[in-house]
């Protein structure tokens, strides 16, 4: 098992399972009047008029007979009907239970099992209808089910979370007969819960666990030229040509009677502070051909922060979270740990984007007040291309004061695209100036930052929890913290 697979398995036991929690309930009546006709009900009573055919072809006086012989099929029709809903199995006697197949990843398709158990003493068919979100299922999920007496069946069908966060999954309604289909009966079961629906765990893992393994070795190459560049001692060590003299232990050389040398390690237990703007700004819609629906700026940066906070996890620093809009919506003070990586991954799942502007000056103060000492700041965000400064951009000039700031802003390709295209008509001549003028700007300001000692990533949705990562990663290899 990777490493990541086990911090996420642990998290799992420490915080509790992924998936939804499976729910059971009994049914009970539903509706004023919790039966009905059915089908074979209604074609019997057709099947009754039939009677009056002859009544049109014979003799006066036989047609009151004819009549009488419908009105008894009549009757008969409905003793049936009361008999068969009699038989019925009362609703008490039904057990629903729901459960889920695998915890809800955004984007990413899952199973919903709905098991019925019949503790009556005959076998029904029920048409049921599960009361899902929207944001789970866009077409309501009904099926058929044919349950026998004294035993249990179940039903699957997919769904696709489209939205993170808290969602209610509502009842259980059924509407069932027995094999003669004159009676019907509803029923509802309250299995009413909220499910919550996690960022795209998987590609969080797999971008991290990749650019981990890809690193490992010019990372390490790269540590034994760089012998003394950390500032955490780590171990003693025999002289080596090309070691530098201020790093030779001479107590432990008049010790051992050769020159020893002190070897250092990168820094751990450092802080990394991960700062998610939730403003309208981060609501745009980006399509990647390789999600199956289109996605707003803030879910692609809610899964770079996971796979950055997995990543800094398992490289031995504390990681925290400040997550705003017009107020601080989700803080997590920095540490490690299972459990600690658990609640950021429920803090980033509830974390939803606003219509309004976000507040960066009560971010960049709450940021302040409760990390004081340097450490890695990766600010995800963007801005709009205005004629003036954009606030955002001057609150991450003045924290490289104090700290090192990674300014990260998901690109938009449709634009740069139109940007280089070449026109060839007037309509076409001024979206291209509109284009040209925005990316232009947006070169100019990221040029601003980079002057000003901030680090930028400006790249397109499909590489950004990657391009984050390997961002993340050359901080810690060049000791910039």
């Amino acid at each position: 098992m990777t490493a990541l697979a086990v911090d996420v398995t642990a998290a799992t036991q420490s915080g509790g399972a992924l998936t939804p929690a499976a729910v059971t309930a009994t049914a009970h009546s539903h509706g004023r009047l919790p039966f009905a006709f059915g089908r074979a009900f209604t074609i019997s009573l057709l099947l009754g008029t039939l009677w009056t055919i002859p009544a049109w072809f014979v003799a006066p006086a036989w047609q009151p007979r004819y009549i009488g012989m419908m009105g008894l099929w009549d009757f008969a029709v409905l003793a049936a009907w009361l008999v068969d809903l009699n038989r019925l199995p009362k609703p008490a006697q039904l057990e629903i239970r729901r459960s889920w197949s695998a915890p809800l990843t955004l984007a990413h398709a899952a199973s919903v099992r709905v098991e019925i158990h019949n503790a009556g003493a005959g076998a029904i068919r029920a048409a049921v209808v599960d009361e899902l979100h929207n944001d789970l299922r866009r077409e309501p999920a009904t099926f058929a089910i044919f349950v026998a007496a004294g035993v249990a069946a179940e039903h699957s069908f997919p769904v696709m979370p489209r939205k993170r966060g808290d969602i209610a999954a509502g009842r259980v309604f059924l509407r069932y007969q027995s094999a003669l289909g004159l009676a019907e009966r509803w029923a509802v079961s309250d299995l009413r819960q909220t499910v919550r629906v996690l960022p795209d765990l998987a590609q969080a893992q797999n971008s991290a666990l990749y650019l981990i393994r890809s690193r490992q070795v010019e990372m390490e190459t790269r540590r034994r030229r760089q012998r003394g560049q950390g500032r955490d001692f780590e171990s003693l060590r025999e002289y080596r040509r090309g070691d530098e003299m201020r790093d030779i232990c001479w107590t432990a050389t008049a010790r051992r009677n050769f020159l020893t040398t002190r070897v250092y390690q990168v820094e751990r237990s450092q802080a990394v502070w991960i700062v998610m703007d939730a403003g309208r700004l981060l609501r745009t819609e980006v399509s990647d051909p390789h999600c199956p629906i289109v996605r707003e700026k803030l879910d692609y940066a809610v899964d770079a922060a996971l796979s950055l906070a997995q990543v800094a996890s398992q490289s031995g620093d504390r990681v925290g979270l400040l997550a705003y809009g017009r107020k601080v919506r989700q803080s997590i003070a920095a540490g490690r740990g299972a459990l600690h990586l658990r609640a950021m991954l429920d803090a980033l799942s509830l974390v939803r984007s606003e219509s309004a502007e976000a507040n960066h000056s009560l971010a960049v103060r709450t940021l302040l007040h409760r990390q004081s000492r340097r450490s890695l700041i990766v600010w995800l965000t963007d801005f709009a291309e205005t004629a003036i400064t954009p606030e955002v951009i001057d609150y991450a000039i003045h924290l490289t004061a104090r700290h090192v700031v990674v300014f990260a802003a998901i690109a938009q390709p449709d634009l740069t695209e139109l940007a280089r295209t070449i026109p060839t008509n007037a309509g076409e001549m001024f979206r291209h100036a509109a284009a040209l003028e925005v990316v232009q700007r947006r070169q100019r300001l990221f040029r601003q930052l980079r002057e000003r000692g901030v680090m930028v990533i400006d790249i397109a949705a499909a590489g950004f929890a990657a391009a984050l990562v390997n961002q993340y990663l050359e901080v810690k290899d060049r000791n910039l913290i």
